[in-house]
């Protein structure tokens, strides 16, 4: 490495696709042990420029220096020789594999399978990232599924490490020892790229911040001095407007869980244990946890999607639907928007206009058992508009959007539908702040409209602004509710470890409906 030389320097980086410039004279600079953030709104070109770097994908034109040589990055592989490791926002992982197998498949091939196993268990314990290597992929939740791209990253104890959205799976106690950890990489020489949308994270943890919009770059600053108000000015070139949480009085209970009990599905599932909870119109309910406690277990219940449960265990509208599959509970006004994008929110490889179809079944979009495409059409380019989808229109393929603009089309679509409960999973997972305000007052305005909302999620911000009542879960089981203005993030921290019994615990049933 030459002496003084930046780790990582990129010049007049292009990426054009059809119709879109994804990066245009985009230069960014990391110096040794840095941590560095990368900003912006969901398609302003943070992914491409990270993919670039990693050699997922290929400049048009531009230069890339790495320890002050240039260098041209075909591969990941390329990348990885060079001591370069990613966590994408989008996992590259195989469901049928297990743990081990996905993080084998970027090891040479005489890598020892029982030694790999005793690192990513020691790795996983070292960083508050547990994970057993044994288990199929296909049994993780979204978060757990991020742990394993993290352990990946870590095991190959990079020169420049790429996080994409790494903390969305921790509690705050876990996030202040992820970033111990990241500053002792740091201290150790590692540079960071770091992309989060939690603008206090970045504060906290990164000395520089580049800053993105439109695909160019609109300043460099030092997140230290700045304050999270002029860091949104700087991603959306304005000021950020958005509903605030009013109290009202709550109606009728519309959706009712009593004594909700499961076995596990799968050997590495959770089992729920006796699950109360009532959600009344006009108020949101949120469900907090570590993922991996029972979050999956529970939606998939609600759902409909696992029937398992005693048809009286789940009610919606005062009506026993545990035993009934999704369509029957939809006609009953439940309206649900799942933690995974692709596969099950959207299929990937069909339109926007297509998707509309997975919750609109029945007139107008579909009439004596024919599909009225024009219909599909003119309704997914209603909520491209409402919402500001950045999407080449109704026909666009739902993976070729970026995951904050496919989730605001999901959650336009299903709000399209004006449920009468409404329970959304991770609503603003991987969204920037301008999307996540968007979410935030759609979701304020069902509430004012008498809609139930249940809203389960590991972003403890977004629950403290939007809730009027909170439980945890942890380990299969949910605790009592406190109303929100009685919460505390240290306390719901606990809460995450399944300890809500004594004083608090107590304050909390009086508050429990």
């Amino acid at each position: 490495m030459t002496e003084g030389a930046h780790r990582l320097d990129i010049s007049h980086i292009r990426k054009t696709y059809p119709g879109v410039v994804a990066n245009d004279d985009v230069s960014l600079t990391v110096a040794p042990g840095e941590i560095h953030a990368v900003l912006g709104e969901n398609g302003a070109g943070k992914s491409t420029l990270m993919k670039i770097i990693f050699g997922a994908i290929k400049p048009d034109s531009g230069a890339m220096h790495w320890n002050g040589e240039l260098v041209h990055v075909h591969t990941p592989q390329d990348a990885r020789k060079l001591g370069i490791a990613m966590v994408f926002q989008h996992f590259s992982l195989f469901d049928t594999l297990t743990v081990a197998e996905n993080i084998a498949l970027g090891l040479p091939s005489s890598t020892n399978m029982p030694a790999l196993i005793a690192q990513i268990r020691q790795t996983g314990e070292k960083y508050g990232l547990e994970l057993e290597p044994h288990r199929h992929v296909h049994t993780l939740s979204v978060g757990e599924r991020q742990r394993v791209e993290i352990v990946r990253a870590l095991l190959a104890h990079p020169q420049l490490l790429i996080l994409d959205e790494p903390t969305s799976v921790l509690t705050p106690q876990a996030v202040e020892k992820l970033f111990v950890t990241l500053r002792q990489l740091a201290a150790e020489g590692c540079s960071i790229l770091y992309i989060s949308h939690k603008l206090d994270e970045i504060r906290a943890l990164c000395h520089r911040a580049t800053v993105m919009r439109g695909g160019k770059v609109t300043g460099v600053c030092d997140p230290r001095q700045e304050t999270s108000a002029s860091l949104s000015r700087m991603m959306i070139g304005g000021e950020l407007q958005h509903q605030r949480r009013t109290a009202a009085a709550p109606g009728q209970v519309k959706l009712l869980l009593n004594q909700l009990s499961l076995p596990k599905a799968h050997i590495f599932a959770t089992e729920l244990q006796a699950i109360d909870c009532a959600v009344r119109a006009g108020e949101i309910v949120g469900i907090a946890g570590v993922s991996g406690n029972g979050q999956q277990e529970l939606l998939a219940a609600l759902s409909g999607e696992d029937q398992r449960a005693v048809p009286e265990m789940i009610r919606v509208l005062d009506q026993p639907v545990a035993h009934l599959g999704p369509n029957p509970r939809r006609a009953l006004g439940l309206g649900l928007v799942p933690e995974e994008r692709l596969g099950r929110g959207a299929v990937p490889s069909l339109s926007l206009s297509a998707n509309m179809l997975l919750s609109h079944q029945k007139a107008p979009y579909v009439k004596h058992g024919l599909i009225d495409f024009n219909t599909a059409r003119t309704a997914a380019a209603a909520i491209i508009q409402r919402f500001k989808v950045k999407a080449g229109g109704p026909q666009a393929l739902a993976k070729s959007l970026s995951g904050g603009n496919l989730q605001k089309f999901i959650v336009g679509r299903e709000i399209e539908r004006a449920p009468t409960v409404f329970v959304v999973a991770q609503p603003t997972w991987g969204v920037d702040v301008g999307a996540a305000a968007q979410i935030h007052d759609e979701l304020l305005a069902l509430k004012q409209q008498g809609c139930a909302v249940l809203v389960i999620s590991e972003e403890l911000d977004e629950l403290f602004e939007i809730c009027d009542r909170l439980h945890v879960i942890a380990k299969g089981r949910l605790s009592p509710a406190i109303p929100i203005e009685q919460a505390t993030r240290e306390q719901v921290g606990l809460w995450m470890s399944g300890l809500w019994h004594g004083a608090a615990g107590d304050m909390a049933e009086a508050a429990h409906v």
